[in-house]
């Protein structure tokens, strides 16, 4: 069974059509890039699985599980079990690091003494023990960003969502980040979706990746295989490869 299962997802907002019958199957441990242009639907999407958004059309299955038929209590309760990583971070600014990660399981409602076991061992894992008292003004992107996975792995998620994650980063400081999510992934199984428009994100990280282009997924497979050999303008573009007549491209 996959982990997350989008069948035939459309989503219309009055006259205009966000996504158009999009199907995405992710395995449990995959790391999926989903990557397309801005206004492809990749937030829609994002927000379709985490369960903010519910489709017009279509069907969102989370463990089997159909979350439009969820009561409230259950989609909190699935919620809490898929973190958050952002491309602003959204840290709490009056809040130090060690209480911007506390704060989902606060909200959960977990006791104190688990709260401050577990975000000491986030802080290790992050490699930001000195900065537990530290507030977000003074740490570095790269320092907030890891403040970022830290809190969206409080609540030990099966599932984590990482919206541009990077695109605020230095090309140094992305690769540290981007190899502490593989570390996290190759040593805990969680799950990761990579929403972008970065392809070396993708190269870099993920085993899958779909293209998802005018709410329509135009190509999906495994990364080697789509990079090898793309069929799909937008895939070609974003490798930097321009199709010559007859079919054949060459490099840009």
């Amino acid at each position: 069974m996959s982990l997350i299962q989008l069948q035939n997802v459309s989503k219309r907002y009055a006259e205009v059509t966000a996504l158009d019958r999009v199907s995405v199957d992710v395995q449990t441990g995959e790391m999926l890039g989903i990557i397309g242009h801005s206004g492809a639907g990749k937030s829609t999407l994002l927000r379709m699985i985490n369960g903010l958004e519910q489709p017009t059309d279509g069907e969102v299955f989370i463990r089997g599980k159909n979350i439009a038929h969820l009561s409230k209590s259950d989609l909190r309760k699935l919620r809490s079990k898929i973190g958050m990583i952002f491309q602003h971070f959204n840290l709490l600014s009056s809040r130090t690091v060690y209480q911007n990660i506390a704060f989902p399981m606060q909200i959960v409602g977990r006791k104190k003494s688990e709260i401050a076991l577990r975000v000491e061992e986030l802080l290790d894992r992050v490699g930001l023990t000195d900065k537990r008292n530290a507030y977000p003004s003074q740490l570095s992107g790269g320092q907030k960003q890891r403040v970022g996975i830290a809190r969206a792995l409080a609540n030990q998620p099966q599932i984590v969502l990482c919206d541009e994650a990077t695109s605020a980063l230095d090309p140094a400081t992305t690769d540290s980040i981007l190899q502490l999510i593989q570390e996290i992934n190759r040593e805990t199984g969680i799950t990761f979706v990579f929403i972008t428009h970065e392809m070396s994100v993708v190269e870099k990280v993920c085993s899958h990746v779909a293209v998802l282009e005018a709410g329509n997924i135009v190509e999906t497979g495994n990364v080697a295989d789509v990079f090898s050999n793309p069929q799909h303008d937008v895939t070609q573009s974003f490798l930097g490869l321009k199709p010559k007549k007859g079919g054949d491209r060459n490099v840009s």
